[in-house]
């Protein structure tokens, strides 16, 4: 029986960077989650906004990253650039408000990839997602079983993606869960490129204690980074330290899943408030049609203006400035 649902892998992208695809340099993970939101004409409906989630230091310093996908029709994997400076020198990502929340979120269209016939998938946050409170609602402690999903050393194959997956056990939660932290750790073998990766709490009948408790896999937070630790080569003869070795101590911090739910609530608040804007200027207006809430998985990237439509923007600014003068 599988430890978590084939949707979770499917939600699991590579991020890289380097325009040439032979050049490109797989730097870390992401994974795309989508909001509930409800239907303004029918409000029991209810629909999906979709962001891609990673941690922020994959973001930082970066104007353009590249998003994998692979095919759904068997063909080669494709590589998508996603801009993250809008052209006012803005990022298009937003961070959680707290530095030591490691989280960004970006939000992400229905449209492109759809179009494309990629293949991908969802976590849904109000479903998928466990809280504090669930976490201590659910009994988790040590020793519960996680896995970890990403793309570790940057192990990306170039015709078509591949997830890889690590297991491990909860290390140390208790002191999160009794609000003395706000981060967790994990004993799992990771490295260089699972940060931004989801962490999932692997499904149990019960606990040690006789308990019910962990019926499904839920993701409990994002990897962020692996504690490790520092060794010195020491001469013999003169004393003095000559090369330093970083080994990995089999640790690695996790960012709890509330902090995806926060920064995502952020994203969605910009990202409503700036289309707003646009739109009531008549700027970008057939951007409006990305709001649309998805009730199936479906997913594509934010379209760049063309030069055409860049032009229609100016002569518009220019007509609102003039009838103002």
């Amino acid at each position: 029986m599988a430890a978590f649902p084939q949707s979770f892998l499917d939600s699991v992208v590579a991020i890289g960077i380097g325009k040439g695809r032979k050049e490109r340099e797989w730097i870390g993970t992401g994974f795309i989650v989508g909001k509930p939101e409800k239907h303004k004409s029918d409000t029991k409906r209810k629909g999906y906004r979709l962001f891609l989630v990673t941690n922020r230091h994959v973001f930082v310093n970066e104007q353009i990253v590249y998003i994998k996908f692979n095919s759904a029709d068997g063909e080669r994997s494709r590589d998508y650039p996603v801009p993250l400076i809008a052209e006012n020198g803005k990022t298009r990502w937003i961070g959680h408000q707290d530095p030591d929340i490691d989280v960004a979120a970006i939000f992400l269209s229905p449209t492109f990839l759809h179009a494309e016939k990629r293949e991908f998938n969802f976590i849904k946050s109000d479903i998928d997602l466990m809280t504090l409170n669930q976490m201590r609602e659910s009994n988790v402690t040590e020793g519960d079983r996680i896995v970890v999903l990403g793309f570790p050393m940057g192990m990306v194959t170039r015709n078509r993606q591949y997830v890889i997956c690590r297991g491990g056990v909860m290390a140390r939660v208790r002191d999160y869960l009794d609000g003395n932290g706000k981060v967790f750790l994990v004993d799992a073998a990771l490295f260089p490129g699972n940060s931004g990766g989801p962490v999932i709490l692997c499904p149990s009948l019960e606990d040690a204690e006789g308990k019910q408790s962990k019926s499904s896999a839920r993701v409990i937070g994002i990897a962020k980074t692996v504690e490790g630790y520092q060794k010195v080569a020491v001469s013999i003869e003169t004393d003095k330290d000559l090369a330093y070795f970083y080994e990995n101590s089999g640790l690695a911090t996790v960012v709890p899943s509330d902090g995806i739910i926060e920064t995502m609530a952020l994203a969605n608040n910009r990202l409503r408030n700036r289309i707003g804007r646009e739109i009531h200027h008549g700027e970008r207006a057939e951007f409006a049609e990305d709001l649309e809430l998805l009730p199936e998985p479906q997913i594509s990237f934010t379209r760049l203006k063309s030069a055409t439509h860049k032009s229609t923007v100016r002569k518009k600014a220019a007509i609102r400035r003039s009838k103002r003068g």
